[in-house]
């Protein structure tokens, strides 16, 4: 899932596209919005509110100013073309779920998570349960804190994740940060020696990929070489050569993956098997068939 940083970047490209201009056409593919017509409007901006993309209009004829609220969910992507441009065959794609045009830039969500069309006013229907955005400009490491420390048994990488505590942090910056504080994302919260510092380094890192297209936390651009634990399940942890592990962390039916070294991260772990692991999205190897004492294959 796209995090805070991502969606930033996002916000920024969307907002230099359309920010000042007149929309000429409007097509949101979604049941509730299938009506839907913003044509006419101006686009105010676009802007970013941790995992969420808010695209500001002004007011109709008679009407008030609306958001065009989405979220990139696991999938989502919105991307930009010149108005006019054959798209390469991207907006007949049945992913795709909002066309917004201009005289001159076309933005194109595909495969959202979430879309709603709501008066501005009322922005806080959609993302007044976001704890403090680790990127916007009012952001608040001391309520960030706070709300962090307000369940001191939850494990610290679960109440990292939610959004409700800290908005645009997921799993990369969670198993991250857990790995560079040298704590297992199982500890409980209350047993963080210094939680306003894994705080800050959120905070941190965050900032330093802003401008990014690569997500980073090594300082080594290499390829393989970019984090020490994120998405590196069996693989050497950079640091001290353990292979790293992944298991599910979170309340049923909302586990979410989480990366740790067992030999650099000190606190609870995960309950396994302890079978070595394979690197993320590689194809599980093929078990030769077993044979029969007449040489035939068993099933």
């Amino acid at each position: 899932m796209p995090e805070g940083d991502v969606v930033r970047r996002t916000a920024r490209r969307l907002h230099a596209a359309l920010a000042g201009r007149e929309l000429v056409g409007c097509d949101l593919r979604w049941p509730d919005l299938a009506t839907a017509d913003l044509s006419g409007r101006c686009v105010l901006e676009v802007a970013s509110a941790g995992k969420h993309l808010l695209t500001r209009l002004t007011a109709g004829e008679g009407g008030e100013p609306l958001t065009l609220h989405s979220h990139l969910r696991m999938e989502g992507s919105w991307y930009v073309e010149r108005t006019g441009s054959d798209g390469r065959g991207r907006r007949s794609d049945a992913g795709v779920r909002a066309v917004l045009v201009t005289d001159t830039w076309t933005a194109v969500g595909h495969r959202l998570g979430m879309l709603d069309l709501v008066p501005t006013a009322a922005e806080g229907t959609l993302v007044g349960h976001l704890g403090p955005d680790v990127l916007g400009p009012g952001w608040d490491a001391a309520e960030a804190e706070r709300r962090l420390l307000a369940d001191p048994v939850r494990p610290v990488g679960e109440a990292l994740l939610d959004q409700r505590v800290l908005a645009g942090v997921g799993t990369f910056y969670m198993a991250e940060a857990c790995f560079l504080t040298g704590l297992s994302p199982w500890t409980p919260v209350g047993d963080v020696p210094a939680p306003g510092r894994l705080v800050a380094l959120v905070h941190r890192l965050l900032h330093a990929n802003a401008e990014r297209t690569e997500q980073v936390t090594t300082g080594d651009l290499r390829r393989g070489r970019r984090t020490f634990v994120h998405a590196r399940s069996g693989l050497p942890c950079l640091r001290c050569g353990t292979a790293v592990r992944v298991a599910l962390i979170g309340p049923p039916a909302k586990e979410r993956t989480a990366f740790s070294c067992p030999r650099c991260q000190s606190g609870p772990t995960p309950t396994d098997d302890g079978r070595p692991q394979a690197p993320l999205g590689a194809r599980p190897r093929r078990r030769a068939p077993v044979r029969a004492a007449d040489g035939s294959a068993k099933r």
